[in-house]
């Protein structure tokens, strides 16, 4: 018998990117992803897909990514939740803030699609 699969909530705006991640996420295997186009959206649904992990973007329209973290912390049972940002703006003091904020770890973009499974289960094995 397999594991449950990694439920996963990815907010990101890019069309684009959110084919691609969950294509990549979907190769992978071993994850239930729910995808959202935006922060409201992202904490409307978020309650009731009770996601394992977060994957958000740094810059949302009407709500940054950090400002969709503090939000989303909030909303009972999602204090403890993993948050994984995933942005250009990667600098180590923009890393470092995101971290000194919440998330757990900061994926890089443009990220590796063939890596980013593992790179997700390998920064939730440290957690």
């Amino acid at each position: 018998m397999s594991p449950a699969p990694i439920r996963l909530l990815h907010v990101e705006d890019d069309l684009d990117i959110l084919e691609i991640a969950s294509m990549s996420l979907e190769m992978a295997g071993g994850f239930d992803v729910r995808q959202c186009e935006n922060a409201a959206e992202a904490l409307r649904v978020a309650p009731n897909f009770k996601p394992d992990v977060m994957l958000f973007d740094m810059m949302l329209p009407e709500m940054s990514g950090t400002q969709l973290l503090s939000a989303i912390r909030l909303v009972p049972g999602f204090a403890d939740i993993p948050v994984i940002f995933m942005t250009a703006r990667a600098q180590p003091h923009e890393r470092r803030d995101l971290i000194d904020r919440g998330a757990v770890e900061v994926i890089v973009k443009p990220f590796d699609p063939v890596k980013l499974g593992d790179q997700i289960r390998d920064i939730l094995a440290t957690c």
